[in-house]
């Protein structure tokens, strides 16, 4: 018997290793994710969280003899090759990027549209022509993250907390079943950036969206996700409950100067 789709990984990262020239940026990294878990991938700058979710959602290439990665039973690539047909794969992962990746000179509301190219016949998406269930899907998604009312504003005009619920709603639009977050609070001020994680966690919890999100702020690591990753020079080091990393685990991961990686939660 084959087994139960529930019961199914949502995320399978298999022996996978990156590298660059002569530089190894992910050594054989083994990671499963759970439907509907929340994980936070915490760790120095370089250590190798975003090159991880990168290569999670096909964007980057793996090392040649590396296993296979899978997102919802669905191979995304193996042995350092990208799965054919990836384009329509990618329709189930909504990637939500530090620089907010949206197109400036569009309207918001256009920007969310974005998220919906993947489900819609090519001609539509050059010619603009979506489908009113579509449009409305983008401006429900608005809504519910806070900004409908700057739909008609271009994104360039924008603060970055409002690019970021903009870009959360893009991933809403395009009915993605996992969110892969690249940093999405490193630009943010502390209140902006509480309001983005608050979303991500409503749509776990509400939606029950699978969630991998890389953090420099480790008390918001541990405050809205279940479960922690930790990478250092592209090695996983740590992987737990959130809840339990202790001093001696921040410390493995940072080095003394572990602190520097808390964003105080009283300016929240």
């Amino acid at each position: 018997m084959g087994k139960d789709k529930a019961t199914e990984p949502a995320l399978v990262v298999q022996d996978t290793s990156v590298k660059f020239g002569d530089f190894t940026a992910l050594y054989n990294i083994d990671l499963e994710v759970k439907p509907g878990e929340m994980v936070a991938l915490i760790g120095a700058s370089g250590s190798g969280k975003s090159t991880l979710l990168r290569t999670i959602d096909g964007l980057q290439v793996a090392a040649k003899g590396s296993g296979r990665i899978l997102v919802f039973g669905r191979k995304v690539q193996r042995d350092g090759r990208l799965a054919k047909g990836l384009y329509y794969r990618r329709r189930d992962i909504g990637m939500i990027f530090q620089s907010f990746n949206l197109v400036g000179r569009l309207s918001l509301f256009s920007n969310v549209l974005i998220g919906v190219l993947g489900r819609i016949p090519t001609w539509r998406g050059v010619l603009g022509l979506y489908p009113a269930e579509d449009r409305q899907r983008a401006m429900d998604a608005l809504e519910r993250v806070g900004v409908a009312e700057f739909a008609g504003r271009r994104a360039s005009k924008l603060s970055g907390g409002q690019k970021q619920r903009g870009a959360i709603a893009r991933a809403l639009a395009q009915r993605a079943k996992m969110i892969l977050a690249d940093e999405p609070i490193a630009s943010l001020d502390p209140v902006s950036a509480r309001h983005v994680m608050e979303q991500l966690q409503e749509l776990n919890e509400r939606d029950g969206i699978t969630i991998v999100v890389s953090l420099h702020q480790v008390d918001f690591a541990i405050r809205y996700c279940q479960r922690v990753v930790a990478l250092k020079d592209g090695r996983v080091i740590y992987d737990g409950s959130a809840k339990d990393m202790t001093k001696d685990d921040m410390i493995a991961v940072y080095g003394d100067e572990y602190e520097d990686a808390f964003w105080s939660m009283e300016a929240v």
